[in-house]
């Protein structure tokens, strides 16, 4: 940044940016100027290389001109936007005082900080995704964990405030199911592991374990942690209090709509790895593209916080039985409403509601809008219709979906109070007027009526004017310029009364002004001033009188989204002939005729197939060509169990999913080479991952290991990390290889059993069935695959030829060999053969004595223990 310098050398303003832009020195300073936010020295250049403003340079200070760049303020939300979408933070400086009011500049102040994780303007955020803020502490020594690592996070938004621990290996894992927009972390604290996260160092010591406490106290006013459960999670309550210490600066002011601290604890929620998530695309497709995706087919949702509660609970599925069935029930209920209409009249209902959830946090944070108001006043007015809407679906006083209609209240005094002050149609900002409704204030009324009836106050002054002088062509007129004035022709001069002022002489007219005609000016052009000045008033003590209500308003917009998910889980569901999954209590699943959720709502036809694992049979080993469906099905049954896990029903006839406590997958279509990894060394980075945490209760996808290297190399480890799965880690697996001799693992471990995806020849080439069924495949169809890819003929002629010979060599991968005749009992009597001759080279080694030995001796024992080693 630009030196101060010399204080003195510099102008008065410009002094005052300076004190201002070092309290944000590594933000773009938004400077208010009367209609603009100007930037200056390097801000300006970074803001017009970044925004495509015009640079300029205009006045000098400290004997230089001064770079600057400026936003107009009607338009600064784009403005914003666009630096936020970048990873830019900003800090705004507003105007406190009017012009000319003291000596010197104009009193400014910073009054907010916006960065990516701090967003709470309708404009800035997106409205069907969350913006968090998370905070990351991990205790150390001598730059190695000690402890668990302490995470929170909050969503300004929506004022939900979370807190967890975990061990640092799981780090990456749980910021990928939160997403933070921004991760705080003490300085010169090495920054979690993952993806390229946007992060913010603060002091080591706002983690400082006391002060971190000493903040949630304060804020929360209560005197122990006790009530919020917290007394074990040091590491956690350090972040939390970083973070809600950030938060506050940020905001320039206390969160009031922040008004509890969940905890997390281990074992809350089915767990998955970045990979996993990006695999499964969940919300996201491999490329980084928002549909097709799991969460973009089953948003039906008719509001934006009913989509972001959906995306939640996607990426969170629950592993508590109990939980997960009263979704179940909740949807059920909804789904015989399908059938009556019942269910299409509340989504109609709920597609009317506005994002109840933020209005509220712009409440409490007192920058709602007036037209945000009056979406709020319509919406509660519609309230008690919605509540004896979804009350005729609540079958049981006990259900989650009575709990949910008991949520939908709110004190009707708020809405006969929004219904009385706000305009029908107000402006959208309160500076522009006509926020408050007629009626509301008698003094804004009289102000108002002064303002908007001048004309005939005008009217009537005019024809008093005219009968009083005589002169009928008189006529009193307005301008931005002159103000109030009687005008006459040149003609007419001589005829006016003695009270009259002249104020303008022009070429054939002159213009006058008189005491009535001047008081009136001074009336009518202060009225409309002083109506906004009390429309401010008024809008202000409106907030005051709402806040208290913010904590209802959060409720019923929760009670809401849930609605509004489990009536779009519920529409979906009908549409697609989905079933309520049966939920076990051990480690299983067991589907008939399931489908891929996306896949199958994008082609014509879909052909559902069965996959059974627990305990007894924990590893199917998955053959087949390519093309045939093999990533399809492996990922199917990992989305339905995502989806059983949700409390959503599932893409299949019938199916019983148990406890899975994570999912893994690895699976090759989502390689990428990043910071110099081969894609082979990710292959197995991954793999290890799998091989340390999964346990008998996960779910494992396992698609191709080995590929990236040689034939043997990558057999050999196929071979023992499957080996590994099914003995130590003993998780569900579904382990996809072209490796055919994996398919000999069933006989060596029960608990393997072989599958393959079947395909056919016909005159046009290879069929692809996509159906599963018992037993290893016979063939690849790596040529016909080949053929159908449009690899040129001369190349499949010369690689039939080279299949050919090499399986006439007998080579590693030959498929006739292996799928032939069983070579098991062969292979055994082999074995005991080859360990019996070593048996008898050993024994005669033994009985040689080399010190009693002549050379010729010694030289014809050598002869015979060769001749015995070749025969």
């Amino acid at each position: 940044m630009t030196s101060l310098g010399d204080s003195n050398k510099h102008t008065p303003m410009m002094q005052q940016y300076f004190g201002l832009k070092s309290q944000a020195p590594d933000m773009l300073l938004f400077y208010r100027m009367g209609d603009f936010y100007e930037l200056f020295y390097e801000d300006a250049e970074k803001g017009a290389r970044i925004l495509g403003l015009t640079l300029t340079k205009r006045g000098s200070s400290n004997g230089a001109p001064i770079p600057m760049a400026g936003v107009p303020v009607h338009a600064v939300d784009q403005y914003l936007a666009k630096l936020v979408a970048l990873g830019e933070s900003v800090a705004v400086c507003e105007q406190m005082g009017e012009p000319g009011a003291t000596k010197g500049p104009v009193a400014r102040e910073i009054v907010k900080i916006i960065t990516p994780g701090t967003l709470t303007d309708e404009a800035l955020l997106p409205s069907k995704a969350d913006r968090c803020l998370a905070a990351y502490w991990q205790p150390s020594r001598a730059g190695k964990p000690v402890a668990a690592a302490g995470l929170a996070w909050l969503n300004l938004a929506s004022g939900e405030f979370r807190l967890t621990e975990c061990q640092p290996d799981l780090v990456p894992s749980t910021l990928e199911r939160i997403a933070p927009a921004e991760i705080i972390l003490a300085q010169e604290q090495e920054a979690p592991k993952g993806r390229d996260w946007r992060l913010t160092q603060v002091p080591i010591w706002h983690f400082e374990r006391t002060d971190a406490e000493q903040q949630i106290l304060n804020h929360f006013g209560v005197t122990s942690l006790s009530g919020f459960d917290l007394d074990d999670f040091d590491a956690a309550i350090s972040a939390a209090g970083a973070l809600l210490r950030y938060a506050i600066r940020t905001q320039a002011q206390a969160l009031p709509h922040v008004q509890t601290l969940s905890v997390e604890r281990a074992g809350e929620f089915l767990l998955m790895d970045p990979a996993t998530r990006r695999n499964l695309e969940i919300s996201e497709t491999i490329s980084a593209q928002g549909s097709p995706t799991l969460l973009s087919l089953l948003d039906h949702c008719g509001t934006p916080m009913g989509s972001r509660l959906l995306k939640r609970w996607l990426h969170h599925p629950l592993r508590d039985n109990a939980a997960v069935h009263q979704r179940q029930q909740a949807i059920a209920q909804i789904m015989i409403g399908e059938h009556n209409g019942q269910a299409l009249r509340l989504r109609e209902q709920l597609a009317i509601w506005p994002d109840l959830e933020r209005m509220a946090s712009r409440l409490a944070l007192r920058s709602i809008k007036p037209r945000e108001l009056a979406n709020l006043r319509d919406a509660l007015a519609t309230l008690p219709e919605l509540q004896s809407l979804a009350q005729l679906l609540a079958t049981s006083a006990a259900d989650r979906l009575q709990s949910l209609v008991d949520a939908l209240a709110v004190d009707q005094a708020i809405v006969t109070r929004l219904q009385a002050a706000i305009a029908p149609e107000p402006a959208t900002q309160v500076r522009d007027g006509g926020v408050i409704a007629d009626g509301y204030d008698e003094t804004l009324d009289s102000l108002r009526k002064l303002s908007t009836d001048q004309g005939q106050v005008l009217i009537e002054i005019e024809q008093r004017e005219r009968q009083r002088t005589g002169i009928t062509t008189l006529r009193v007129q307005y301008n931005r310029v002159h103000g109030f004035f009687i005008e006459l022709t040149r003609a007419q001069a001589d005829k006016v009364p003695p009270d009259y002022r002249r104020r303008q002489t022009l070429k054939n007219a002159e213009r006058y002004i008189t005491p009535e005609l001047k008081q009136w000016e001074d009336k009518i052009l202060s009225a409309q001033d002083r109506a906004l000045a009390q429309e401010k008033i008024l809008f202000e003590a409106l907030l005051d009188e709402l806040g208290p209500a913010v904590s209802a308003l959060s409720q019923v917009a929760g009670a809401v989204a849930e609605i509004d998910v489990l009536a779009a889980l519920a529409h979906h569901a009908t549409l697609h002939a989905w079933v309520a999954p049966t939920l076990a209590d051990q480690p299983v699943i067991d589907i008939e005729a399931g489908r891929h959720p996306v896949v199958e709502n994008s082609i014509e036809r879909f052909t559902p197939n069965d996959c059974s694992l627990n305990r007894q049979r924990s590893m199917l080993i998955v053959t087949g060509p390519n093309m045939g469906g093999k990533s399809t099905y492996m990922r199917q049954v990992a989305l339905i169990c995502l989806l059983a896990r949700t409390g959503s029903y599932v893409p299949a006839s019938q199916a019983v999913i148990g406890t899975i406590d994570r999912i893994f997958t690895r699976i090759g279509a989502a390689d990428d080479l990043a910071a110099g990894q081969s894609t082979f060394m990710m292959e197995m980075t991954e793999a290890a991952t799998i091989l340390s945490a999964s346990t008998s209760s996960s779910l494992v996808i396992m698609d191709e290991i080995g590929r990236g290297t040689s034939t043997y190399d990558g057999l050999a480890l196929a071979w023992s990390i499957a080996n590994r799965l099914l003995t130590h880690n003993r998780a569900l697996t579904l382990f996809a290889t072209h490796y055919f001799e994996m398919t000999r693992l069933p006989n060596d471990n029960p608990c393997a059993a072989n599958v393959h995806l079947a395909a056919a020849d016909a005159p046009t080439g290879v069929v692809f069935l996509h159906e599963v069924r018992a037993g290893p495949a016979s063939r690849s169809y790596g040529i016909q695959v080949a053929q159908r890819a449009g690899v040129p003929h001369s190349v499949i002629r010369q690689a039939t030829r080279e299949l050919q010979r090499l399986e006439a060599l007998g080579a590693p991968s030959a498929q006739l060999g292996l799928f032939g005749a069983d070579t098991t009992e062969h292979d055994n009597d082999s074995q005991e053969a080859d360990n019996l001759q070593a048996r008898e080279l050993f024994d005669a080694l033994a009985q040689i004595d080399p010190d009693t030995l002549t050379p010729r001796e010694a030289l014809e024992a050598l002869y015979d223990l060769k001749a015995r080693l070749l025969k």
